[in-house]
């Protein structure tokens, strides 16, 4: 794991300034450091290492290919690498590293390559010969990669921090210009969807995409090597026997090929379906105890350190676990924003810090359960999604709506599902109120300039006629909730402790296989979601342990906005900075407010995102 950055520059580079602003990534990368530049100093690579695999100087980058005609930079973990040796037989293997693979395959195939690659990844590799620089993400994208591209220099990076310390030493800071197209997005989802960041001419790399910028010519293309869409329900598996025995099977593959590191491993438990799941099957096959680790708090409502100690208790690994005090997120709060580099509303990032921070004093590697839930059906607005498509319902959703909103604040919440504007833009809208941000009703007027379009972001290319609204609704995640928030704040947060997080249920198999799954083998009577998640589950756990509600990994947000973090809404919210910035109509801020101090609590994630959005400009302007 390693952070890479790059750069072209018709007017030439500045390979200190570059240099420097690789290191930005020190974080990423603290065991050593790699640059390049071309012989006509207009290309540069960079590179951040964290040896994970091969811990030799052989395997630094930026890397050689053997006929030294390709230099690639590269961050992430190709699992399947020993297995891609063999397409390459006869070849003399320098190290041992997934790194090498990658290379020699693609000066022997080209991108053809890169849909062979099974793991997380974001990789830049220059042709001298051709004067051709690509750059490619993994399908899921894990890992994170953005780009700037003004038709004059072209910048890329693990983080947006490496583009702004570019620019900034070229003096052209100027250039990046806050994006106001970005602003709904985040309002309504509580992150910036891909291709979409703060900044203009600032971009999330898409994943599933390998890019090829042609140096002399100037042409910048993007183009396609995988996609969900041409997995989703293609071959369906209906039987679950079959469907049993196969998925277990291919868990069991992926975790052994996860577990592979030459430094310490270990996993995150937080006592529910998914890590309990990744760490069970990894205790199964390790031949010593796993070393485990949780986030507890000191508010019981919150606090699942209980169950995840009781289960690492029964699977018998090396179990660690950090209570997390008010004290402890105050600590945090003035790192969030470097760390994240733009608005990023989702409050759980701040125990994924700790309990990384906590794992990184015992590991280097750790295994996270994320992606079951988009992929087994684990998130109530699934439920939602179905039941917003009942006839019955559709036909009286206004009357619903409006009765709701006469009543307690559970039925209030429950009732805004039934408020939406159309249903062409039902997916966002269905995220947006599960997770108590801003309507499209409702950004409509407390925007200064409610001028932003969700029709794109909404879009799913396959043919949904007679397809469950459920599915729908979980591929819509796969392909934005997972990868531009949940994803982002483990890579970030675990990142910045130069800490590398895996995520075997994202493993290429799973996500093929679960995308072809049968409904009815995720939802089930007597399990409830995640049927054949937890049926592997309950034969290394006991069922009873999981007897309980899911609560999700969440900071007691509302409790702590109304006492010990009361002071973000006295920074960020009052009257001058909400002018100053001119983006939110004050009024209705005023409103909001007095709404939430008057009891309707559950409006905290909305006050929540108006301070983010504020502390930010206040920071970056």
């Amino acid at each position: 794991m390693c952070g890479i950055a790059g750069a072209y520059s018709k007017n030439g580079i500045d390979r200190q300034a570059m240099q420097k602003a690789t290191d930005t990534l020190l974080h990423r990368g603290p065991d050593a450091a790699g640059y390049f530049t071309d012989n006509t100093s207009k290309v540069f690579l960079g590179h951040r290492r964290l040896s994970i695999i091969d811990l030799s100087d052989t395997a630094n980058q930026p890397m050689y290919s053997a006929n030294g005609r390709y230099i690639m930079v590269y961050n992430g973990e190709i699992y399947n690498f020993n297995e891609l040796r063999t397409k390459l037989p006869g070849q003399a293997w320098k190290t041992h590293s997934d790194t090498e693979v990658i290379l020699e395959l693609f000066s022997k195939f080209g991108t053809d390559s890169f849909a062979w690659f099974n793991g997380m990844f974001a990789l830049a590799i220059y042709d001298q010969e051709k004067n051709k620089l690509f750059i490619a993400r993994d399908q899921v994208g894990i890992k994170p990669l953005f780009y700037y591209w003004d038709e004059t220099d072209f910048i890329f990076g693990s983080e947006i921090k490496v583009i702004k310390e570019s620019l900034k030493l070229a003096g052209k800071q100027n250039e990046l210009q806050i994006n106001k197209e970005a602003i709904p997005h985040f309002l309504h989802l509580g992150f910036i969807p891909q291709p979409l960041t703060i900044f203009k001419k600032v971009y999330k790399f898409p994943s599933a995409r390998y890019a090829v910028l042609d140096i002399n010519t100037g042409k910048f293309e993007i183009n396609e090597y995988w996609s969900p869409e041409k997995h989703f329900l293609t071959s369906p598996v209906k039987s679950e026997q079959e469907a049993f025995s196969k998925y277990k099977a291919i868990l069991f593959e992926v975790v052994e090929s996860q577990m592979v590191s030459d430094v310490p491993l270990g996993t995150f438990l937080s006592g529910g379906i998914d890590s309990s799941l990744v760490t069970s099957v990894a205790s199964k096959l390790s031949k010593q105890k796993v070393k485990t680790f949780s986030i507890g708090f000191n508010e019981n409502k919150y606090d699942e350190s209980p169950y995840a100690e009781a289960i690492a208790k029964h699977l018998n690994t090396d179990h660690q676990t950090f209570k997390v005090s008010v004290n402890d997120i105050l600590e945090l709060i003035p790192s969030l924003l470097d760390v994240y580099d733009e608005p990023f509303a989702d409050s759980s990032a701040f125990p994924t810090m700790l309990v990384s921070r906590l794992a990184r004093q015992k590991v280097t590697v750790t295994l996270s359960g994320d992606g079951g839930d988009e992929m087994f059906q684990g998130y109530g607005m699934y439920t939602w999604a179905k039941r917003l498509q009942n006839p019955l319902l559709k036909t009286f959703r206004s009357q619903v709506y409006h009765l709701t909103q006469m009543m307690g604040n559970r039925y209030q919440r429950g009732g805004a599902l039934f408020d939406y504007i159309s249903s062409k833009r039902l997916h966002t809208h269905i995220f947006s109120q599960e997770q108590y941000y801003f309507s499209e009703r409702e950004l409509n007027s407390l925007l200064i300039d409610p001028s932003f379009n969700f029709e794109g972001i909404n879009t799913l290319n396959v043919d949904i006629k007679g397809m469950n609204p459920a599915d729908l609704q979980a591929l819509w995640d796969f392909k934005n909730y997972l990868k531009d928030d949940l994803l982002v704040k483990v890579d970030r947060a675990s990142m910045q402790y130069s800490l590398e997080s895996r995520v075997p249920l994202l493993d290429q198999r799973i996500i093929e296989f679960g995308l072809n799954l049968d409904y009815n083998l995720k939802v089930n009577k007597e399990y409830g979601t995640k049927y054949l998640m937890k049926k592997v589950l309950y034969e290394l756990v006991p069922m009873e342990m999981f007897n309980r509600p899911k609560r999700g990994f969440a900071i007691p947000l509302r409790e702590w906005l109304q006492g010990p973090l009361k002071y973000m809404i006295s920074d960020y919210l009052n009257e001058a900075i909400i002018k100053e910035y001119g983006v939110v109509e004050p009024g209705k801020v005023r409103e909001l407010l007095a709404d939430f101090n008057n009891g309707k609590d559950y409006l905290y994630n909305r006050i929540w995102l108006l301070i983010i959005l504020h502390w930010w400009l206040k920071n970056n302007s």
